[in-house]
């Protein structure tokens, strides 16, 4: 996960440290509650991508999407839509409704996607889904 991480921004040791901390309930994003999950997708034994969120009370959201990442090579088949689709899902058995998600304003194509995929500006760097269960709707 770390290399993922990193091969957008900082390195793999910053990104294993702080995504450890994040795992284990030692390291918490502002405003965040205890219950989070990670989930990984794998194929033929490679990390492909993955995606992280947790309950949150930041922005008066319920939840909070902490990180999708997809391997360059397979960026643009779907596997963001899926991980996101399973984050939906997760954040509805949580009964969390409200999800927020922090994007670069400079990140262009993340904010395509998540527009895409029905979350709303909050501000300059907050994108919001009012009713979460949307995004994961589209993938039904």
């Amino acid at each position: 996960m770390a290399e993922l991480r990193a091969a957008e921004w900082e390195t793999a040791p910053y990104w294993r440290e702080r995504i450890h901390g994040y795992m284990t309930g030692t390291r918490h994003p502002r405003q965040a509650l205890p219950p989070r999950t990670v989930v990984v997708a794998v194929e033929a034994d490679r990390l492909v991508g993955f995606a992280a969120g947790h309950l949150t009370r930041r922005y008066g959201c319920d939840g909070e999407l902490e990180w999708i990442n997809v391997a360059r090579d397979r960026r643009g088949t779907g596997l963001a839509a899926q991980l996101l689709s399973w984050m939906a899902g997760w954040f509805g058995l949580q009964q969390a409704v409200r999800v927020c998600v922090d994007v670069d304003p400079d990140n262009a194509p993340a904010r395509a996607f998540y527009l895409r995929h029905g979350a709303r500006p909050l501000n300059a760097h907050w994108l919001v889904w009012e009713d979460i269960a949307l995004a994961r709707e589209e993938r039904l």
